[in-house]
């Protein structure tokens, strides 16, 4: 079983959620995040004064897929949220041990 946990533009959300559900997927957890990387923020005039922003708002998606669904769903979350400019985000694929269904108790890839 891997998490796979993607990085993406905040209006990208609605189209990712739709491009998961289509190859399967059924459950997501999504947080609001602020980050930067090579975008390195931007300048934004607020009542006549100019400030930087230095963390941009972000969405954090968390995915628990069994390890044949990985290229799919990344394929998934690659297409959809992608608009081709800097600071379209970033998917990062770990190892996850255990899942275990609370309501239910199973485990493994029963409780994806």
């Amino acid at each position: 079983m891997k998490l796979i946990t993607a990085v993406i533009k905040p209006f990208k959300m609605d189209d990712v959620r739709e491009a998961l559900s289509e190859v399967g997927i059924q459950g997501v957890t999504a947080t609001e995040v602020k980050g930067f990387g090579r975008q390195k923020g931007h300048t934004e005039l607020y009542r006549g004064a100019e400030y930087i922003v230095d963390f941009l708002p972000k969405v954090k998606l968390e995915i628990a897929v069994a390890d044949d669904m990985v290229d799919t769903v990344i394929g998934a979350i690659s297409k959809s949220a992608s608009t081709g400019k800097i600071g379209d985000g970033k998917i990062f694929v770990s190892n996850l041990e255990q899942v275990i269904r609370i309501r239910t108790g199973e485990t493994g890839e029963e409780a994806l």
